[in-house]
């Protein structure tokens, strides 16, 4: 009995030892190529389509598209959703140089429904569009467009970010 447990011991253990293959992995890198449109136009407020069309953009594979070549130095790629869309312009490295996004029905900033209400009280926003620029060397400026409605009177007013009217 001894010697069938001792049995049943030793090929317990040698039966792991045979069943390990050690494979060698080939060493991946990570490039975030286009973090720097990400962290100019992401903004915490952001709807998720918003931002879901916004990281499509930075992590588009130019290269990898049917219509890419050499020989040209900038692209310009248009993403579409419902909500939204985004035009962007790439070199010829799959980097993004600039954007044009236009956004429809997206939720507001609170510092912008505080601005509204508190200069047109009694008014109530019935249409807004988020528009973003951006621009590799220059910036980005973000804008809204709103339609305000009371009763029968309706104006559009224009706010940047922080609700400050332009």
């Amino acid at each position: 009995m001894k010697k069938l447990i001792l049995g049943l011991f030793v090929i317990g253990l040698t039966i792991p030892t045979f069943a390990q293959e050690v494979e060698k992995l080939e060493e991946v890198i990570v490039i975030a190529t286009n973090y720097k449109y990400l962290n100019e136009v992401n903004e915490e407020a952001a709807d998720v389509p918003v931002k879901l069309l916004e990281k499509k953009v930075a992590t588009y594979d130019l290269k990898g598209s049917d219509f890419y070549q050499d020989e040209y130095d900038l692209y310009y790629v248009s993403f579409h959703i419902p909500e939204g869309k985004i035009l962007a312009a790439y070199d010829k490295d799959g980097n993004v140089l600039r954007t044009i996004e236009k956004f429809k029905g997206t939720n507001l900033p609170p510092a912008i429904y505080a601005a509204v209400t508190a200069r047109f009280p009694g008014w109530a926003i019935t249409k807004d569009v988020y528009l973003v620029n951006y621009h590799n060397k220059k910036g980005t400026t973000k804008k809204y467009k709103l339609r305000l409605e009371n009763g029968d009177k309706m104006i559009k007013v224009k706010t940047d970010e922080d609700g400050n009217f332009l």
